[in-house]
């Protein structure tokens, strides 16, 4: 049977924060999909369907600084399409809405927080409960996003000297989620690791970097490969001529111009044309991590 996208939006309560976290959840559904807007972003889903017949596994989304998760829209339909529920957080505090926390330690402690809270409220949903299996969550993160998903997964950062009062460093309070089974890595920024921060990451890793990536270069990523418990879980590949946003989603014809970075790739090269075979690459290894299955 084919399925469509489903699509409900709640509130998370963080506590600690003191802020309310919204989150989409986008997951197999039955129904008839209709254009909705978030924000300047549109996508065909069903709002509030009833969920299709299975449990499929969940992915939470970590998008960047001072971003949003609908920037990465497409590749969360694409995995719902292929059998995955999809939470996507907005990190308050340093989103496009509310970007006061950036730069502060206390982001570098909600964001990796903001992702278990994410898995709670999508495990307690009224509607997906029953539809949400429970071998295993992944993570997939952008950026500082990959930071988020790191430290889920059970790395150790540290504040660094402008997010310290005093300028010395700070171990982060974090604290890792058992439930994260799989990280999926995009131009990961990895600032806040030092030399032995990631010895307890131990779950299998897809990681993804931009060749032309000017913001998260290189060294992030040979800082996760020699850095995690066992390099072998890392399945790493360089995209040529790929720069630091090239894992997003295009953006709105108005939003997309020279001043605004994001919407921007090198030239010569054009994002769409990588990510078929992105999403194909994030879904084989999800299902193997996962043991994703789609229900017929």
């Amino acid at each position: 049977m084919t399925h469509v996208c489903g699509c409900r939006l709640v509130d998370i309560d963080d506590a600690v924060q003191g802020a309310v976290v919204p989150l989409a959840l986008l997951y197999p559904a039955d129904g008839v999909e209709t254009i909705e807007h978030f924000g300047p972003y549109t996508l065909d889903v069903a709002r509030d369907a009833p969920p299709a017949a299975g449990a499929y596994p969940l992915v939470v989304i970590s998008h960047g600084n001072s971003g949003t998760p609908w920037a990465y829209r497409e590749m969360a339909k694409h995995l719902v399409l292929a059998g995955f529920v999809v939470a996507l957080p907005a990190h308050t505090g340093n989103t496009r809405h509310d970007n006061s926390l950036a730069g502060t330690a206390a982001n570098l402690a909600n964001r990796p927080r903001h992702i278990t809270l994410a898995i709670d409220a999508a495990l307690a949903d009224p509607l997906l409960r029953g539809h949400i299996a429970g071998d295993g969550v992944a993570v997939i993160g952008h950026s500082i996003g990959g930071y988020t998903a790191l430290a889920v997964a059970g790395g150790q950062p540290w504040s660094g000297p402008r997010e310290s009062k005093d300028g010395q460093p700070v171990p982060v309070p974090v604290r890792a989620d058992p439930r994260v089974r799989a990280l999926v890595l995009l131009n990961p920024a990895t600032f806040w690791f030092i030399a032995g921060s990631l010895q307890a990451v131990h779950v299998p890793i897809l990681m993804r970097t931009g060749e032309k990536d000017d913001i998260t270069p290189a060294e992030h990523a040979k800082k996760i490969i020699s850095g995690v418990a066992d390099a072998a879980l890392v399945e790493h590949r360089e995209i040529a001529g790929a720069g630091h946003f090239a894992f997003m989603s295009k953006f709105p014809p108005e939003m997309t111009r020279p001043n605004f970075k994001p919407s921007q790739d090198p030239p010569g090269f054009d994002r769409a044309d990588i990510q078929p075979e992105l999403f194909a690459d994030v879904t084989a290894f999800l299902r193997r991590t996962l043991s994703a299955k789609r229900s017929s």
